[in-house]
């Protein structure tokens, strides 16, 4: 039949809608729940980190979102804000969503082994960064962390640097929910033990207190711990935040005397380092984190075998650090 040629491309047209309207190509289709990818991608990563107040925990979301962009991976970074209920929703999220896999900082490590449980199950890969979940029961791919052990003995060490020949009565200001900060905290009592087993001038641990890794905590538990011990000469922070809060209960007290040694290498907490507030820290490459969890998702992916956790050393930086470092005004 000879269709007039007025009526030929309207009939294209039409078709190519009604076609335009159809069920989409299973190859391009996405199924109800699954999570969004990026075109020619790999799938998504759901990321839940134990806050994003924290600078530290931002670029390691920022790194992973960064890195797994470029990997051919969405990333979906949230926070936990410290509460292992909020968490535990975030992680179902991402089981609902199915996600490639599944990263976290654990808000409380012994807390989240039930949704953690929900994800092995699910077949969903679980890595975790910065705080370890070494609880029986759970599977986790590998742990990328700082070695916490270890910065928490190169702060014993800076401690025993900063208060001299004359020893003298310290405090730590912990956060205990977090395995990496008993990692740090184990390490510094270690050297500082080895320190008074020597025979040298006594550094007395006289406190320990909750800082809840942030600043307005920090200060608390420095006031709390000034009240207590009038002569306090040291107090070691397990982060910059809670360090920077001590500090500024000690300039409120006019003790700026007694020393801190902190912990992360923030921005905020180099500064203060190279202005003298600070005496030193065992820095962090939260940048470093990112990408390596990223690389250990790929690698996963491609059926290697990984090792329990790979760690990143710390360098202790102090004033003169500070000094050569461009980074800072």
């Amino acid at each position: 039949m000879k269709l007039h040629p007025v009526l030929l491309p309207l009939l294209l047209a039409t078709a190519g809608f009604l076609a335009g309207c159809g069920k989409p190509s299973e190859s391009t289709a996405t199924p109800a729940g699954a999570a969004a990818s990026p075109p020619g991608g790999r799938g998504a990563i759901g990321v839940s980190l134990l806050t994003l107040d924290n600078p530290f925990f931002k670029v390691i979301g920022d790194t992973i979102t960064a890195e797994g962009r470029q990997r051919g991976y969405d990333a979906v970074v949230v926070s936990g804000d410290k509460d292992v209920a909020k968490q535990g929703n975030q992680i179902k999220d991402f089981i609902v969503k199915k996600v490639s896999a599944i990263v976290l900082s654990p808000c409380d490590s012994k807390s989240i082994i039930p949704v953690i449980q929900e994800a092995n199950a699910a077949g969903i890969p679980v890595f975790t960064v910065d705080i370890p979940c070494n609880e029986p029961g759970v599977k986790i791919v590998t742990q990328v962390a700082t070695d916490n052990y270890g910065g928490g003995r190169e702060a014993g060490a800076a401690m025993i640097e900063a208060l001299g020949p004359s020893g003298g009565k310290i405090g730590i200001l912990h956060f205990k929910q977090a395995e990496s900060c008993q990692l740090r905290v184990k390490g510094f009592r270690e050297v500082i033990d080895a320190h008074n087993a020597s025979g040298k001038p006594r550094i007395e641990i006289v406190t320990e207190l909750e800082s809840g890794g942030a600043k307005d905590q920090g200060y608390k538990a420095a006031e709390d711990a000034l009240q207590a011990h009038p002569d306090l000469r040291g107090l070691f922070a397990i982060n910059d935040p809670a360090a920077l809060g001590a500090r500024a209960a000690l300039e409120k007290a006019g003790k700026t005397q007694v020393l801190i040694v902190g912990f992360d290498g923030q921005p905020e907490g180099r500064q203060a380092i190279k202005d003298g507030k600070i005496y030193a820290d065992p820095i962090q490459f939260p940048d470093k984190m990112g990408v390596q969890i990223v690389d250990a998702i790929v690698r996963h992916s491609k059926g290697e075998t990984l090792p329990p956790q790979m760690l990143i050393p710390t360098r202790l930086y102090r004033r003169a650090d500070g000094a050569a470092d461009p980074e800072l005004r």
